[in-house]
């Protein structure tokens, strides 16, 4: 939905390239973001460890970075921009 409302309204403010970019990050770093937020509790919990003292910096820290790395890349990929 996200994705879809920033198509719509991008273009509008930036440029349909610029607005192409973020859609296609966005949705690549949510999928990203829940398969980290889904996995590492459940990694934790096998390691024997609190799932809920090392989620929060174990999910958000590596995602946060390799999202502005996703965006760069896929600011790469489309032609045009």
């Amino acid at each position: 939905m996200p994705a879809s409302l920033g198509m719509v309204l991008g273009p509008l403010f930036v440029g349909a390239h610029i607005a192409v970019v973020v859609e296609v990050a966005l949705v690549i770093i949510c999928g990203w973001a829940a398969t980290a937020g889904g996995t590492v509790p459940l990694l934790a919990k096998r390691l024997h460890i609190d799932p809920a003292v090392v989620s929060a910096p174990m999910v958000t820290t590596p995602v946060d970075a390799t999202g502005l790395v996703i965006y760069f890349l896929t600011a790469r990929a489309v032609p045009g921009v």
